[in-house]
């Protein structure tokens, strides 16, 4: 009895993380309509921007480049991962000393929102899919800054 209670104890862990390993993927999979280039639409004229998204494997990589006329003000690169059994949203970026990490907690067919209350700008970022429009937008501490992206052809 104490066998299989100890047998119990040590295999069920392992599976309900498998499962959740494989809720993630599957939502990951849910995400890949990302993949391609977005060219920002509203941008400073002489300025252009754009994220592009490739799937990697178990993951999503991205990045997000700034440029003004010729010259690149501005680099990102993004990825979205499994961690722990969960969706990540991760931006790094100059200005931080580590990437942050934002835990995805809403995904439907046409976007996501993930989140990150302990840092500082933004604390949420959600994506927003219409067609071959996409509205990212980062929030936090009162304010909004919205992204507004057309597909590449």
């Amino acid at each position: 009895m104490r066998i299989c209670l100890l047998i119990v104890l040590l295999v069920l862990p392992g599976i309900a993380m498998s499962q959740k390993s494989k809720a993630s993927q599957q939502d990951l999979k849910k995400l890949f309509w990302l993949e391609g280039t977005w060219n920002r639409t509203n941008v400073k004229p002489g300025r252009n921007a754009h994220e592009h998204w490739e799937r990697k494997g178990d993951l999503m990589q991205g990045w997000g480049v700034s440029m003004n006329g010729t010259d690149t003000s501005f680099v990102e690169k993004l990825k979205i991962v499994v961690k722990e059994g969960e969706l990540h949203y991760v931006a790094d970026v100059p200005e931080n000393q580590q990437p942050v990490y934002f835990k995805l907690t809403t995904i439907t067919e046409t976007g996501f929102v993930c989140e990150n209350q302990q840092h500082d700008f933004p604390k949420v970022i959600s994506y927003q899919r219409d067609g071959s429009k996409l509205k990212a937008t980062i929030s936090g501490n009162g304010k909004a800054i919205d992204f507004l992206f057309e597909r590449m052809k």
